[in-house]
């Protein structure tokens, strides 16, 4: 596979440069992890790529080690800088609160990264997904099963919330979601036929080219077909779901 488990940075320095046109800021999945962040006034955003889900209302300071990620960090967004998870230039709880949303599946050592987070802060909020529940996801299901052989390969749910004392709160998906995460069109299925859509999640790149051409072609054989309403019908009256989305809090 293609995938360099543990580079984030050199990875989305690959793979990042259209991450500011595809992955914006749903509101409804920011209402949830804002209102977990609490009253916090200062807060960490690790692995902050290009600035989506930063609290406008608080006193944000951006880590990100991709180069391409900071570079589309628009121009009013927090000062960010280039360092690792697993070793924040910050001393002992410099901030009220440290957030990660949908990074430490990337880092080369989640457990160490998510420990660096309550050590430079008084708490911690992590917006990820359970990955024991990604292969109930219809996209890896029927079409990107390899996809399995990675996500188990990282610390589980459990693991991770245990690293930082959180407690586990689910999050659910809109059908309409305006960020574009693997997931987010889990009620749309033509829009994993476009590319631009697909290269806004690094899923592809951890599959590889050779399995990606496959699944979009069975995919669309399937739309076209009908195969994919027989199995998934029941999706289309859903306006959203609990696809394994997580917020860890502690």
């Amino acid at each position: 596979m293609a995938f360099e488990i543990g580079s984030a940075g050199r990875l989305y320095d690959k793979i990042g440069g259209t991450y500011g046109g595809q992955r914006r800021t749903d509101p409804r999945i920011a209402a949830g992890i804002w209102a977990a962040l609490g009253g916090a006034r200062t807060v960490l955003n690790v692995g902050a790529g290009t600035g989506s889900y930063e609290p406008p209302d608080r006193q944000v300071t951006a880590v990100e080690p991709s180069a391409t990620m900071r570079a589309q960090r628009p121009a009013s967004a927090a000062p960010c800088v280039a360092a690792r998870a697993e070793a924040l230039p910050f001393a002992d709880k410099s901030f009220d609160v440290a957030m990660a949303v949908l990074s430490d599946h990337h880092w080369e050592d989640p457990i160490a990264g998510l420990r660096e987070m309550r050590r430079v802060a008084r708490r911690a909020v992590v917006f990820q997904w359970d990955n024991a529940r990604i292969g109930e996801f219809w996209l890896v299901r029927d079409y990107l099963p390899e996809f399995l052989v990675v996500s188990r390969s990282r610390p589980s749910l459990t693991e991770r919330a245990d690293a930082i004392g959180a407690h586990v709160q689910p999050v659910a998906i809109p059908w309409d979601c305006q960020d574009g995460f693997f997931h987010s069109y889990w009620r749309r299925p033509d829009a994993y036929l476009l590319e631009p859509v697909r290269r806004g999640t690094s899923v592809w790149s951890v599959v590889g080219p050779r399995v990606e051409d496959r699944a979009v072609a069975q995919l669309s054989q399937d739309l076209e077909t009908g195969v994919w309403h027989e199995r998934n019908a029941a999706l289309l009256d859903f306006d959203e779901a609990d696809l394994g989305a997580r917020l860890l809090i502690a």
